[in-house]
Order: C-alpha cells, then sequence, then structure tokens
C-alpha cells in the first residue's frame, strides 16, 4: 500500500528534475545576452516616464538609444548635461541644443477678458468647452481651470487670475499640457526667445476687441518695424519666426494692444 502511494510522489518528483534540468539547459542554451549599455543609460535616465521622448517611458528609450534607433539627446527632460552623459556611454560627441519650454499663446486673464456667463461646473477646461465653448467670451482664449496644471508631472504651469502660466525653469518641454489643453493654445519654443504674441485669435480686429482688451488685431505695425523679418501677419494674426527673432523689442514697443509680450534676458 505504502509502495503504492510512494510512485506517483517519486514520478512527479522525477518529472520536475528532469524539466528543471531542460529548463535551466533552454535558459543557457537561448539566453540573449543584455546589452550592458541599456542598463548604463537607464541609470541617468530621470525616470518620468512622461513619454516626451515619444517613447513608452524610459526603460523603453534607453533600449533605442543603446541600438542606435533613438537620438542620446531624445530625453527632453534631461536636457543637455544627460544627453552628454550618454553620449560618453555610447563613445559619440553630443550636440547641444537649446532648451525648449512651453508657452501659453493667451494673456486673457481676469482684467483682461471678457466673461460669457458664469461658469459653475466641473473643474476641467475639457468639459467646460462643451458647454458652448467655455466661458470665456474669446473661443480662443485660456480656458483657466488648470488641466494642464494637473496633468504637468514637473509643477511647471499653473492658472494664475484666470489664465495659464509657465515656469520655464521648472519646464521640460514634456508636452503633457500641450496635450491636454482642449484650446490647442500651448506651444513649445527655444527658451532664449523672449517676445511672444500671446493671441490665438484669428478675427477681426473689432471683434477681437469685444471680447479681450489684449488681443491682436492684425495691425501690422509689428511687421513695419521689425528689420529682421522676423514677424508676420497671417489670418489677421501676428506670428514670429524664431529663428529669425533677435530680442529686438520692436514689435513689443509699437504693438498697440499690448498682444505682443517681451522679457529682456538677465
Amino acid at each position: 500500500m505504502i509502495i503504492e502511494l510512494m510512485w506517483p510522489v517519486v514520478t512527479l518528483g522525477g518529472l520536475a528534475i528532469f524539466f528543471g534540468i531542460v529548463l535551466t539547459y533552454a535558459s543557457k542554451k537561448f539566453a540573449v545576452e543584455a546589452d550592458p549599455k541599456v542598463e548604463q543609460i537607464r541609470f541617468l535616465l530621470p525616470g518620468a516616464n512622461c513619454g516626451a521622448c515619444g517613447y513608452a517611458g524610459c526603460d523603453a528609450l534607453a533600449e533605442s538609444i543603446a541600438n542606435g534607433s533613438a537620438v542620446i539627446n531624445a530625453c527632453p527632460v534631461g536636457g543637455t548635461n544627460l544627453a552628454h552623459k550618454i553620449a560618453d556611454i555610447m563613445g559619440v560627441t553630443a550636440v547641444d541644443n537649446e532648451k525648449m519650454v512651453a508657452r501659453v499663446i493667451c494673456n486673457g486673464n481676469k482684467d483682461n477678458a471678457k466673461e460669457k456667463y458664469v461658469y459653475q461646473g466641473i473643474e476641467d477646461c475639457k468639459a467646460a468647452e462643451m458647454l458652448a465653448g467655455g466661458s470665456k467670451g474669446c473661443k480662443f482664449g485660456c480656458t483657466g481651470l488648470g488641466t494642464c496644471e494637473r496633468v504637468c508631472p514637473f509643477d511647471a504651469i499653473h492658472v494664475i487670475d484666470g489664465v495659464a502660466v509657465v515656469d520655464e525653469e521648472k519646464c521640460t518641454a514634456c508636452k503633457k499640457c500641450i496635450e491636454a489643453c482642449p484650446k490647442k493654445i500651448i506651444t513649445l519654443v527655444p527658451i532664449s526667445k523672449k517676445v511672444r504674441v500671446l493671441c490665438k485669435n484669428t478675427d477681426k480686429g473689432k471683434a477681437v476687441m469685444s471680447v479681450c482688451k489684449v488681443g491682436c488685431i492684425g495691425c501690422q505695425k509689428c511687421v513695419k518695424v521689425c528689420k529682421f523679418d522676423a514677424i508676420s501677419v497671417t489670418n489677421n494674426l501676428a506670428e514670429i519666426d524664431y529663428e529669425k527673432c533677435t530680442n529686438c523689442m520692436e514689435c513689443v514697443k509699437v504693438c498697440p494692444t499690448h498682444s505682443i509680450f517681451g522679457a529682456v534676458e538677465e
């Protein structure tokens, strides 16, 4: 009786040992050696997993850089310093790219922009947009309910006086706020370019001024004064070519509505 009970135990034990040996052999025979560069690069990456690089996360980016399918400066969060460290691992030379930052193309705060009604719904820009395009009179203006603020993993954007404002020192150009904004009024620009047109309204001047004190009216005074052909008016809205802009501030001085803002670099 005891022998009959032992046979299944012995059989199962033998099978377990057999399959263990087979699996051990297979793991050694068919093992794929890990590239040590992947681990080294992954250690350097910030671990934000924000997706700004275009990959699913830092692990995927590390593998892609190591195998050559991604550039060494693909991580905007790490910036130039990280790119140089990764370049040392890869045995290449890093090219310094200027830091990009998000900017909210609107200055329609509570003093400047008119409201159509008092919004009392969910504190979410997308939800407000579903109710007649939001409470702000300007259909192009910042809704100001902080959807961008809540998605930012770096505490780099906050709603101040009814309009979102970016802290450029904290901004890493991860694009989370750009993707979250239902008005599509947040864009990336080089951090050194201090001149910006803070308006997205393409309506004609009279319509613009009826909803916002600081909207662009397409008067073209900025175009006439720019010596570098860096600003143009398209569809009633001034636009800056940042490759040509020299931060001379002449357009800022002549703008009658103060929709062009400029900050002199310290």
